[in-house]
């Protein structure tokens, strides 16, 4: 039981970054029914951007300028992004979708180009310490990521629910057709949902980074878990993506432990497969009708 405890816990925060992951392609799918599947190439190139102006590819800055800039750097990186696929968002979903799949490697490939294929560290500052509450250890770390991702929900939360931009979100991913009809600008909605999934992907990289190792594709590869989380939630709700990540997180977690962690993708299959047969709009999503 208390092995049990432990693995969930440790679940939970992984399963926060990836909640955090799942909300960025929520964002763009809801906004504009294309499901980026650059998203993980790009958090990683934004994680190496902070790493270059740490480590003195491009400055030595202090880690939270650092920070800064590079969050001002993916502002423009996102907006390009979409403006490269924005004259198919309105012709196809299906080439838009796919028109993802080519930003996403030239995303890996300016990396590459910028950075080499070696695998660097990149470290948070923060306090080493760790509490054990019974069966559990609370690190500093786990802190960091359970109120980071506190604080990156509820502002987004309240950026949807509170100001005219997140309004005009709503209203597009209800009813894109009356939205335009109402005089709503959808490209500029789009572009919100572009940036902000941009910017939950530098916050989720920088933390994922911690844990394992930054490449090139190492952070892509963290979010496809992230993607599992949005099947399970639903590509249409935004809570669930939240629910979703933690779901992912823990099952995965317990799953390694007591099967084998080398099967890792072939669990995040099955349980894809498995919330497809059994739910193939998500757990959460709310139902309604197909966008024509």
């Amino acid at each position: 039981m208390a092995d049990i405890i432990g693995l969930i816990w440790a679940g939970t925060i992984s399963g926060c970054l990836y909640a955090m992951g799942a909300v960025g392609l929520v964002l763009i799918y809801k906004s504009s029914n294309v499901v980026n599947f650059a998203h993980g190439n790009l958090a990683g190139l934004a994680a190496f951007l902070v790493f270059g102006f740490t480590a003195g590819t491009f400055a030595n800055l202090s880690w939270g300028a650092a920070v800064v800039i590079s969050l001002a750097i993916m502002v423009l990186v996102m907006a390009v992004t979409y403006l490269l696929i924005a004259p198919l968002v309105f012709k196809s979903d299906l080439t838009s979708t796919i028109a993802t799949l080519g930003v996403g490697l030239i995303a890996q490939g300016v990396t590459q180009l910028l950075f080499g294929s070696n695998v660097v560290s990149l470290d948070l500052p923060l306090p080493r310490w760790m509490v054990e509450l019974g069966p559990i250890r609370v690190s500093s770390y786990d802190l960091a990521v359970l109120c980071v991702t506190a604080l990156a929900i509820g502002g987004l939360y309240l950026l949807i629910e509170r100001t005219r931009l997140g309004i005009a979100f709503r209203a597009v991913s209800a009813n894109p057709f009356a939205s335009r009809v109402c005089g709503l600008n959808l490209r500029r909605t789009h572009m919100f949902s572009f940036i902000v999934a941009g910017l939950l992907g530098l916050i989720a990289s920088l933390l994922i980074v911690p844990t394992t190792f930054l490449s090139s594709t190492s952070v892509a590869s963290f979010m496809l878990q992230a993607f599992g989380a949005a099947v399970v939630g639903g590509f249409n709700s935004l809570p669930g993506a939240v629910v979703g990540g933690i779901f992912i997180g823990v099952v995965m977690n317990l799953l390694s432990f007591y099967i084998a962690a080398e099967f890792s993708n072939t669990y995040m299959l099955l349980i894809i497969l498995l919330v497809l047969n059994a739910f193939p709009q998500g757990v959460l999503s709310i139902r309604g009708g197909a966008r024509v």
